[in-house]
């Protein structure tokens, strides 16, 4: 059986680039089939659109094969493509041919009814099939390409750092350890782990991010970002958590805070840009099935123009406003969802970009002011969730670099010395952030659970497929 020769069901129905009367081959999973003695109908879908494409069968008693096919089952569907009688439907496809290529027994999971997003991640192996998931993991494609258009274009060099590491970039010490030792048998030297006599003679651990490696690479190709797959060890089973997530990363040299607040607030209103042109079916399932305002959301925040706001100003706003907040405000406290979500959606009504903020409260490669209290960190909030991008302007001074190592009880700062060097051999101001991709994906589409914007979700207790 030839399955070179195919068209896909996007082109059919959403790019309508294919007459009617061509002969088509579809290649697809049944959906639904009904029948009769005179007619039989199947819905079919390939996983390019949202939309299926029904097969018309004149005659059903002439395809026996139509007795072995079910829900679930795949297909090669070959006939005329003609306008359809239907409701809701432009095309059909007149069937002069079927082939059952995958029968689907009575146990077929995914039946015509709504299943709970609860029971869709027992069967992450089929939930790519569904329409919620279909459009998710279109959406993550589309938007995974944008990520990487929207830094080629402007002359940034894709790089990639090391997913296995030996420093803590957030100094929050939730790492996966990576070793070769045998568990049951590690060896020891004086009473301690001989990591010696460990593949790389020292601890190593999954990158938490590649934003070390990237200021690297930074001081000698001027503009880079990362996008890669990082992971924290944090036993956390919130909706916005995962131990295995993407980040981008983007690090600039010879720039500085305010260089960086102009990209992050351009960057995500190219993304959410990409999305409402580029995504549109998707973005019409997500808006009729998930969150009613969710193309909305994104429209007020291209349309906006970020508010750039000092900590020290948005902890006076905070206190000053008498709002019952769970958690306590005052400086020198780190800010919560409920404080980002007040300040975008109560007082500013738009994204805000806070900067400078309190230096114990932030990772030591952060710039430190000239008050020395303050550090060149900002975070970029958003209406519904707070914050969403997380950067600073770097420490290019080695000797400040140092001291902050040395206040936080960072106790070998001689392994990192490969990091001091470019603050000794020709140093410059240099700025970056992260975005992290589901993050982004969550806000985008509205899904409310992390684990449901990744294929195959990592969490505490929880690594199938």
């Amino acid at each position: 059986m030839n399955y070179k020769k195919r068209t896909k069901i996007s082109k059919i129905l959403i790019d309508e680039t294919v007459e009617p009367g061509t002969n088509v081959i579809i290649l697809g999973w049944v959906r639904t089939i009904r029948s009769s003695k005179e007619i039989a109908f199947i819905e079919l879908n390939d996983g390019s659109s949202m939309k299926n494409i029904q097969g018309v069968i004149q005659q059903p008693e002439s395809f026996p094969v139509l007795d072995q096919i079910s829900t679930g089952a795949s297909i090669r569907m070959e006939g005329t493509l003609v306008p359809s009688g239907g409701k809701g439907q432009k095309f059909e496809i007149a069937v002069s041919r079927i082939d059952l290529v995958g029968p689907a027994d009575a146990s077929y999971p995914l039946q015509k009814k709504r299943h709970t997003m609860e029971f869709l991640r027992e069967i992450a192996n089929l939930r790519p099939r569904t329409n919620t998931f279909g459009a998710v993991n279109r959406t993550r494609s589309k938007l995974a390409y944008a990520i990487h258009s929207y830094f080629q274009e402007r002359g940034f060099y894709y790089v990639h750092t090391p997913i296995i590491s030996t420093s803590d970039c957030e100094g929050a010490g939730n790492l996966f350890r990576v070793s070769s030792f045998d568990f049951q048998e590690v060896p020891k030297k004086e009473g301690r782990v001989d990591w010696d006599s460990d593949f790389f003679a020292t601890p190593a651990y999954l990158t938490v991010s590649g934003q070390l490696e990237a200021e690297l690479l930074a001081a000698g190709l001027g503009d880079v970002y990362t996008f890669g797959p990082t992971f924290r060890a944090e036993n956390s089973n919130t909706s916005r958590h995962a131990a295995e997530f993407w980040m981008i990363e983007p690090e600039m040299a010879w720039a500085e805070l305010e260089d960086n607040m102009e990209l992050a607030e351009d960057f995500l209103k190219f993304l959410f840009r990409y999305a409402l042109e580029k995504c549109k079916e998707e973005m019409d399932f997500f808006s009729q099935w998930v969150d009613k305002e969710v193309r909305s959301t994104l429209e007020g925040v291209i349309n906006s123009k970020f508010e750039r706001l000092p900590y020290t100003e948005a902890i006076s706003i905070l206190e000053k406003s008498k709002e019952p907040f769970q958690y306590p405000v005052s400086w020198g406290l780190d800010l919560q969802s409920e404080h980002e979500r007040f300040l975008t959606e109560k007082v500013f009504h738009r994204p805000v970009i806070l900067h400078d903020y309190p230096s114990k409260i932030k990772a030591f490669y952060m710039r430190l002011n000239d008050d020395g209290k303050t550090v060149r960190a900002m975070d970029v909030l958003v209406p519904k969730v707070g914050e969403i991008i997380g950067g600073s302007q770097r420490e290019e001074r080695r000797d400040v670099l140092v001291q902050r190592m040395q206040e936080i009880g960072i106790g070998n700062i001689e392994d990192y010395q490969w990091y001091l060097d470019i603050r000794v051999f020709g140093t410059v101001p240099h700025s970056g952030f992260g975005l992290g991709f589901e993050r982004a994906l969550m806000y985008i589409t509205g899904m409310s659970n992390i684990r449901d914007v990744i294929a195959f979700p990592r969490v505490p207790r929880w690594a199938k497929f």
